[in-house]
């Protein structure tokens, strides 16, 4: 771990605020300029031109951007393994979001777009997953941590900084976009405790990514709304307040491991 530490480049805070404009820049001119012939919705796609030209193309760019970055800093090692787990009861918190996404998902809609069209939708969401994870809790946890942060405040700032980024949707959808930006905020808590109980960015990134999938699926038939918008939010809900409720009992007792020594 030493030789990896010793080779990485240091990255101030400015500069992970630089990185965090160009990737939010080429994710949101791309898309304005491949749809601007297109009458589309955000994140509401019902045709694979709307979709490829909305997020897969966006989202691939902005996704090779981030790569870019962290392969010039030589970061990959801290942004895809985690090393500071948290108690095994978070599990909790995949269990619903997984539950939430198979209840979420609208699968007639999805029968009434096509085979095609919902596996570009797939592969388009796990495309933000991986973006969006890689950016926030890859990029964004490790600047906090090697700026000397304490781990309370990298789960703060880092989710703050996910939640604020999503204001740039304002583009698209007006001040709705503002609600996005409160439940970005607690989702992305969410997915900080995902990388920390999952040893890694492979689990948040997934879990978002078919999250994603869930709730766009119910805005793919032009005039239809599904219902399972109210289970997302209901499952953010239960996790908040269970998360506040055991807030004292996320982390490992490190004192109590140190005391008691290696395993004989």
């Amino acid at each position: 771990m030493e030789r990896h530490a010793s080779t990485a480049r240091r990255l101030p805070l400015w500069g992970f605020f630089a990185i965090l404009v160009g990737y939010l820049a080429v994710l949101q001119l791309l898309a304005v300029l491949l749809t601007r012939d297109l009458d589309v919705q955000y994140a509401a796609p019902t045709t694979i031109a709307e979709l490829w030209r909305g997020i897969t193309v966006p989202v691939g760019a902005s996704l090779l951007l981030i790569a870019a970055a962290i392969t010039a800093l030589r970061w990959w090692r801290p942004v895809l393994i985690e090393e500071h787990r948290v108690r095994s009861w978070v599990v909790v918190v995949p269990v619903v979001q997984f539950a939430a996404i198979v209840v979420a998902t609208d699968y007639g809609g999805l029968a009434d777009r096509g085979l095609g069209f919902t596996l570009l939708l797939l592969l388009s969401t796990l495309l933000v997953g991986f973006g969006e994870e890689l950016m926030f809790r890859g990029i964004g946890v490790t600047v906090f941590r090697r700026n000397g942060f304490s781990e309370g405040k990298v789960a703060l700032w880092s989710t703050v900084v996910f939640g604020l980024a999503h204001a740039t949707n304002l583009v698209n959808t007006g001040f709705g976009a503002l609600a996005q930006v409160l439940l970005a905020a607690v989702s992305g808590y969410f997915f900080y405790l995902l990388r920390r109980r999952g040893g890694g960015i492979l689990l948040p990134a997934v879990v978002h990514g078919l999250w994603d999938f869930s709730l766009i699926s119910g805005s793919v038939v032009p005039g239809e709304t599904h219902f399972g918008v109210v289970a997302s939010v209901l499952a953010i809900f239960v996790l908040a307040v269970v998360l506040v409720v055991r807030r004292h009992l996320i982390e490992v007792d490190r004192r109590a491991h140190a005391e008691a020594g290696p395993p004989v």
